[in-house]
């Protein structure tokens, strides 16, 4: 009897609450309107930052699996960009066979060589990058023909002139054209072109993945760059579990190969794995994340003080009604409970609005922009228990005033 006797006071006292609120319409939108932006500001930008992470792991991934890049010389970040300073010639092509043989860890092997160059198709004339390889390439980079072929190991070692070309490429020198069988000229050397490859847009660096011609390593040295040496070695793993073992078995090849312990010298190569590579970013990310959810966070407590200051309005408009309801037998904890049901109505309300136009928004905006928002079910349950706590904290002090009034002066108040 006396558990029924509660749940209809507070009954009743959420209907009461329910009619002030109602009666008083403008000022009850003003008061949710500051926890409505807050709670959907949340949801926006946690979305936002969740896109970005989803972006940079999805390059990452399509980089290849399991990957590790050994470059020559070491290298060093330049205005965000990951640059090697100077010429080092010391990475060879023996390097990458020795690697590939001597590393249990190691499972394929694709050495590098790049150079920008001019490189021309009948009268149009284009600056790219030639990237000199071997057919493993595409599998450790996860980087594929489109239409037609790659070259073989054979036609490497023959040191044949073919041509791959990435998308960017194909669109600067041949337009909607069809490329395959056309000759090319890079540098002063013909290039029959055999195939074009898929499109795989910008690296973590910004850089056109797809503004780059790929040739067979051979070819590439001795008629094209006329180089012995080779600036990077792409390395497959067996599996991410070996990732650290690999390290460790390169770096030792590499250094005893190069005679850098017998000449106590430190080391003239840069190994890059993908872990270390996903660790960095994600740190970054989720700390882009944090940090913008921290400031759309002040929307909500912006919105805390909009409910205490309606509420303390309402309390100094129904003084009367609080000494008449305590006159007639209702207690300090009854007063007290009305105010922070209200409180808590004026709260989830503006937490379920701002949750359902939060996610309007962003799928409107990933559809509008192409943009990849992530919408983050967790970043919903924390806004809108965040936007409870912030109503109900502001809430009290003005609910507590209220229930401490003196009926008789409450009565007496004009």
């Amino acid at each position: 009897m006396i558990f029924y006797n509660r749940i209809m006071k507070v009954a009743k006292s959420l209907k009461i609450s329910l009619n002030q609120l109602l009666t008083h319409k403008l000022r009850t939108i003003l008061a949710l309107v500051g926890i409505i932006i807050g709670v959907s500001a949340v949801i926006i930008m946690v979305a936002i930052g969740n896109g970005a992470q989803m972006e940079v792991l999805d390059k990452i991934d399509s980089m290849g699996t399991n990957l590790i890049v050994v470059n020559a010389g070491q290298v060093q970040k330049t205005s965000g960009r990951q640059q090697i300073r100077g010429t080092v010639t010391t990475l060879t092509l023996k390097d990458a066979a020795v690697l590939a043989n001597e590393c249990p860890a190691v499972s394929k092997s694709a050495p590098v060589q790049t150079k920008m160059m001019l490189v021309k198709s009948g009268n149009l004339s284009i600056n790219t990058t030639i990237t000199g390889t071997t057919p493993d390439y595409q599998t450790i980079r996860n980087f594929h023909t489109e239409r037609g072929l790659f070259f073989t190991d054979e036609e490497n070692k023959a040191s044949v002139r073919y041509a791959v070309l990435g998308q960017t490429v194909v669109k600067n020198l041949f337009g909607t054209d069809d490329p395959i069988g056309e000759t090319i000229r890079i540098g002063r050397v013909s290039f029959e072109v055999i195939g074009t490859m898929e499109s795989k847009g910008a690296d973590l660096n910004g850089i056109d993945q797809d503004d780059q011609i790929f040739i067979p390593l051979q070819t590439a040295l001795r008629r094209v760059f006329n180089l012995t040496y080779i600036n990077s070695i792409n390395m497959q793993v067996t599996s991410s579990d070996e990732m650290v073992d690999a390290v460790n078995q390169i770096s030792e090849v590499l250094r005893d190969r190069h005679r850098l312990n017998k000449l106590n010298k430190p080391d003239d190569f840069t190994i890059q794995n993908q872990i270390e590579l996903l660790v960095a970013q994600k740190e970054t990310t989720d700390t882009f994340t944090a940090l913008i959810a921290s400031v759309a966070s002040i929307s909500l407590i912006v919105g805390g003080i909009g409910i205490l200051a309606i509420m303390l309005i309402a309390i100094k408009e129904r003084i009367k009604e609080i000494g008449l309801r305590m006159a007639v037998g209702g207690s300090r904890k009854d007063i007290l409970i009305q105010f922070i049901i209200e409180a808590s109505i004026l709260s989830i309300s503006g937490g379920i609005i701002g949750i359902i136009i939060g996610v309007f928004i962003a799928i409107l905006s990933s559809i509008a922009t192409n943009w990849t928002l992530n919408i983050s079910i967790p970043s919903i349950v924390y806004s809108f228990l965040f936007s409870l706590v912030v109503g109900l904290f502001f809430g009290v002090y003005p609910a507590r005033k209220a229930s401490m009034l003196d009926p008789i002066e409450a009565l007496r108040s004009e």
